[in-house]
């Protein structure tokens, strides 16, 4: 039986940013950091290259106009775009190997489907992005979407840019079945997988939920993946927009040997995209490399 290829991913950003700035985290997410401290950034990217990544995410996630806007710099969304390519790249050529891949996170609010645009509007919005992004990644990563309105729309949206496309999935904590929407996670990979995209994966649920989505999903010829948070779950009071991760906590028993034991039930499964989302650091990534790179 031939062996699979593993690419390993790198961890979560926000919370690094959080863990290493010392400063309160705030509903622009890893943003509001990034524009004061940018060379924290590039410092996080360097340490999961040195931990075995082969992928740097670029600092994109929160990079939203519909972010920007409520706090007064919706004019200089393209410029941090830009700005987080850019520090990403770095990284990679200092790295000497690997790549870039520019994050696309969800429109309205993390882990909800209530708050986006309506379809047609949002495949502009996220096109926009990606164009804005060509220049610089070597492949755009759709991160935590949680309906297949928004499955859809994300996916054409970063279509026909001449980068791979690959789209993460968040499912609900307590039925990986399921997105956070309650569709179906068949329907959705049915869906999605008819568009063509390059890789199906999901993103930011608890590794069992993961592991559930991952088993449920049916059979494609796509590459499959995942790449777990740290969280005990998802609460209510999250949902709103604008919220800061204060209002979630964190599990104390993902040390890097575990998560890496619920990582290697994924492989098992047949994934062969794997990393870390928020709570996931530098060690667990090392530990990922040294049983999977």
């Amino acid at each position: 039986m031939e062996t699979q290829t593993i690419t390993i991913l790198d961890g979560g950003m926000g919370q690094e940013l959080v863990r290493l700035s010392g400063l309160e985290p705030t509903g622009l997410w890893s943003t509001r950091i990034m524009m004061e401290r940018p060379d924290l950034v590039g410092e996080i990217h360097d340490s999961y290259f040195a931990a075995g990544a082969h992928v740097a995410t670029a600092n994109t996630y929160a990079i939203h106009r519909d972010r920007l806007r409520p706090n007064g710099i919706e004019d200089q969304f393209e410029k941090l775009q830009q700005q987080a390519c850019e520090i990403a790249c770095r990284s990679r050529d200092a790295n000497g190997s690997g790549s870039v891949v520019g994050s696309v996170g969800p429109l309205g609010w993390s882990y909800s489907h209530d708050g986006a645009p309506p379809e047609d509007e949002s495949i502009e919005l996220y096109a926009e992005i990606c164009r804005i992004q060509a220049d610089f990644v070597d492949s755009y990563l759709i991160e935590t979407i949680a309906s297949i309105e928004q499955a859809r729309a994300s996916v054409k949206g970063a279509l026909g840019h001449g980068k791979p496309v690959w789209i993460g999935l968040t499912v609900d904590d307590a039925d990986g079945t399921r997105l956070r929407s309650g569709e179906s996670l068949a329907d959705a990979v049915a869906e999605v997988a008819a568009l063509g995209p390059q890789a199906i994966l999901m993103n930011c649920s608890i590794p069992e939920a993961v592991a559930a989505g991952l088993n449920a999903m049916p059979e494609t010829d796509l590459p499959t993946g995942g790449y777990a948070n740290g969280f005990t779950g998802i609460s209510k009071e999250f949902l709103s927009a604008g919220s800061a991760v204060t209002k979630l906590t964190s599990r104390v028993d993902l040390t890097p040997d575990a998560y890496a034991d619920h990582v290697g039930g994924w492989v098992a499964s047949g994934a062969t995209i794997i990393g870390g989302c928020c709570e996931v650091g530098p060690a667990h990534i090392r530990e990922l490399a040294r049983r999977f790179g």
